[in-house]
């Protein structure tokens, strides 16, 4: 099993790898051209294939750093730091698309003459190039996320240099350099739209979210569906970096269930990764008819003065349990 996650990475890190090498070389070309034809098209174009291009650097990241072990001071090792790139990247991006717009307002007031044969051919090779990509990808896309997601981005880029192409063809036709800032504006509308799920889904991860697509009460229903479950409370779910989501909970468990606590809890760690690919879980167990708690736990700061906190009741177990990161269960 081991062997074959192995190499699964390898082959799918093989496949981002040239994917990265295609894209770079089609942002490359699109930069120079654009300044060369003088299209703002190309140049927008550019920017959206940069964005693409740091999606797919971020999920080659994402397998290197899985296999980054964690140490005492960083526990979970270095997962996040995919978030917080996603998080610069976003805003970074986001800035561009700002720019975009407004030299895309300023060409629409004054139209510039734009070398539309050079650009037609800048952006042909760069519908090439994002189609050896996404074939590259294709092949893993279908029961992959990470892959699946990067392989979408690749499909959008081939998407605006179609979008660039036809402008070319049409303004070398036409002599109506308008157009040229029309499409830009459009392109930097995707890239906006882009940057902003990007921002947004990163805040949202680093503020310690509920993963999308969940619902604490989703959940808590589900657990409380394992045989044995009384009742579930003390719920906690967070997103540690897009591809491994963690879960924390107090489980009441059922009196005539006692002597088998932990095979009630391999049973609700089961669910969790099948259902909801929730790969790391901490439960613990209380074997009471009694408790009344709410399923969300209020937070309080430590005291002021040096006092420690509690220990915790005696009869309580913990139960923690981390699966092995499986790519195959991976989310996007």
């Amino acid at each position: 099993m081991h062997e074959h996650e192995h190499h699964l990475d390898q082959s799918i890190a093989g496949r981002f790898k040239y994917a990265i090498i295609l894209t770079s070389i089609t942002m490359v070309a699109e930069v120079v051209g654009g300044i060369m034809t003088n299209s703002l098209a190309l140049l927008s174009d550019a920017a959206h294939v940069f964005l693409d291009l740091f999606a797919l650097l971020l999920s080659l990241a994402a397998i290197k750093l899985s296999a980054f072990p964690a140490s005492d001071t960083r526990t979970y090792g270095w997962h996040r730091t995919e978030v917080f790139a996603s998080f610069i990247n976003g805003v970074t991006v986001f800035l561009m698309a700002v720019g975009i717009f407004y030299e895309g307002w300023t060409r629409f007031l004054r139209p510039e003459e734009v070398k539309t044969v050079p650009m037609f051919i800048i952006a042909a090779i760069g519908l090439v190039m994002n189609v050896i990509a996404a074939s590259a990808l294709h092949e893993h896309s279908h029961d992959d996320l990470n892959v699946h997601s990067a392989f979408l981005h690749v499909i959008g880029d081939a998407a605006a240099s179609v979008g660039v192409i036809v402008g070319g063809v049409i303004m070398y036709f036409t002599n109506w350099y308008v157009l040229d800032a029309i499409i830009s504006v459009a392109i930097g509308f995707i890239i906006f739209w882009g940057s902003w799920r990007v921002i947004r889904e990163s805040v949202h991860i680093l503020l310690e979210g509920v993963p999308r697509g969940l619902t604490l009460e989703q959940v808590a229903d589900d657990v409380r569906g394992v045989e044995g479950v009384h009742n579930v409370h003390h719920l906690n779910l967070w997103t540690i970096c897009s591809h491994i989501l963690a879960l924390s909970a107090h489980v009441d468990i059922e009196p005539s269930h006692k002597g088998n606590q932990a095979s009630v809890l391999r049973a609700i760690e089961d669910m969790l990764l099948e259902q909801f690919h929730i790969t790391h879980t901490t439960l613990q167990v209380e074997c009471t008819m009694c408790v009344e708690a709410p399923v969300i736990k209020p937070l309080r700061h430590r005291p002021r003065r040096g006092a420690h906190p509690h220990a915790h009741p005696h009869g309580h177990q913990h139960h923690d349990h981390d699966h092995e990161h499986d790519h195959d269960h991976e989310h996007d």
